[in-house]
């Protein structure tokens, strides 16, 4: 496959990507609510975001990917009552966790990241536009959409009108023409932040946040809309029945992408269960980039079920391919292309799965490569694969060692230089001591020929 095929809920089809304009292509990724902590489920959406903002990259000239921060939001303002601080306060604290815990993840930092708080006129003139044109109404101090004036509602979401109203998160209010309405405007009181409008002191619907920062930044159309499979019904189908109807039927996204659920212990996460994972927590506790390798192990599409194994398998896995590259260290690299198959695997729907399967397959071949030359350019192959994926960043002698400045590495290699001196007398006994000395400082040892390596003992 030598050309990008992906995934379109819209159409519910594997498509070739064609751009609206090979010469500036354009993506907008729902972005975090910030106020708490990201979760695991929060940060899938970035990373494999990230893989395909790589990927596109590199096939075109120009990409634009936008990833916006909400930063208007019920929960902030409880959360700002409840400290008693602004809702500034509480979006500043939260901005900066997320963009560290994605920093840990080995995420690049998206080309433009707008707020909420910075597009009010934007979001006031779409609002007065979809009044204009009929498809807008004032109720009780709030602006609704009128979902009955555009015709295509559900089509994203594959639902009909009775399916929506039956089962879906929808607000029924009596100031409601049609129960499915959603709100573009609703009323502040003194205790909530709000702005001045045409309806009144107020803030914006949750949904016309990201139709007046695409429009900004992007543009009427855009080629890729992303986001976690939890937002196509109300929030995407939402954005598209406004965008489309405010700029008189221009289409809103061309391909429309999602990313699966992660569970926990085939349980869904939530507080009232306790399995709530933190990624500040599990980058505690493991390198960033084991929980992004866990993150990539299935398709984006499928549901992550995430267990207690799940970050120590990442882990082993990843020493599988950093010690391909530590054994050959000795080895210099070559300028190598990404081999055709791993490349394929991306350009299949982002088949992260299969192309991490291709670099194992290429750890094994430099494992068992006697040739100088296909040693350089397996190994060469191998670390550019890594760089797609945003893995084998680091050097594999400090990613064995782990934390390795927490421990006293002079005595460590102390300790391992007399474990090899007892062996070479065959005093096993003190051997088998050192041994347990150096374990007992979280340092496990690994015998290979031509001497003793050590690294951080795996949990």
């Amino acid at each position: 496959m030598s050309k990008l095929h992906l995934y379109n809920t819209l159409t519910r089809k594997k498509e070739p990507f064609v751009p609206l304009d090979p010469e500036r292509v354009t993506m907008y990724v729902c972005g975090p609510t910030v106020y708490s902590y990201a979760h695991i489920g929060n940060v899938r959406p970035p990373v494999v975001f990230d893989i395909l903002a790589r990927v596109l990259k590199g096939l075109y000239s120009q990409v634009e990917y936008v990833r916006n921060i909400t930063d208007i939001d019920d929960k902030i303002n409880n959360a700002a009552l409840t400290e008693g601080v602004g809702i500034d306060v509480i979006s500043a604290r939260y901005i900066d966790a997320y963009h560290a815990d994605l920093d840990a993840l080995g995420v690049m930092r998206v080309d433009i990241e707008p707020r909420v708080t910075e597009h009010l006129p934007e979001i006031l003139a779409m609002i007065s536009k979809l009044i204009e044109e009929g498809h807008a109404y004032e109720a009780e101090a709030h602006v609704l959409f009128d979902v009955t004036t555009f015709d295509a509602y559900g089509e994203l979401s594959g639902r009909s009108q009775d399916e929506l109203l039956a089962g879906a998160r929808v607000e029924i209010a009596a100031y409601k023409k049609t129960p499915s309405d959603f709100v573009l405007w609703k009323p502040s009181d003194d205790t909530q932040p709000g702005w001045d409008s045409p309806w009144g002191r107020g803030r914006p619907g949750w949904h016309i946040e990201c139709s007046a920062m695409v429009k900004a930044h992007l543009g009427k159309t855009i080629d890729i809309h992303g986001g976690g499979a939890d937002l196509v019904f109300p929030h995407h189908e939402n954005e598209v029945a406004q965008s489309t109807c405010a700029h008189a039927g221009a289409p809103y996204a061309r391909y429309w992408m999602h990313n699966g659920f992660i569970n926990v212990n085939a349980e869904k996460m939530s507080k009232s269960l306790g399995n709530v994972l933190l990624v500040k927590d599990l980058v505690d506790d493991y390198p960033g980039e084991v929980i992004r390798y866990a993150l990539l192990s299935a398709h984006y599409r499928a549901q992550l079920d995430w267990s207690d194994d799940t970050t120590q398998q990442a882990q082993s896995a990843l020493d599988r391919l950093y010690g391909a590259l530590r054994d050959a260290d000795a080895v210099n690299e070559t300028d190598s292309a990404v081999p055709q198959a791993f490349m394929n695997a991306l350009l299949d729907d982002l088949n992260t799965p299969k192309a991490l399967a291709e670099m194992f397959n290429m750890a094994r071949a430099l494992n068992a490569s006697g040739d100088d030359a296909e040693r350089a350019q397996l190994k060469s192959s191998l670390l550019a694969c890594g760089q797609f994926l945003g893995i084998l960043a680091q050097d594999p002698v400090a990613w064995f060692a782990g934390a390795a400045g927490s421990f006293d590495e002079e005595a460590i290699n102390t300790l391992v230089a007399d474990r090899e001196k007892a062996r070479a007398d065959k005093d096993w006994v003190k051997a088998d001591e050192l041994r347990d000395q150096l374990l007992k400082l979280g340092i496990e040892i690994e015998d290979v020929t031509g001497g003793t390596r050590w690294r951080k003992a795996r949990q």
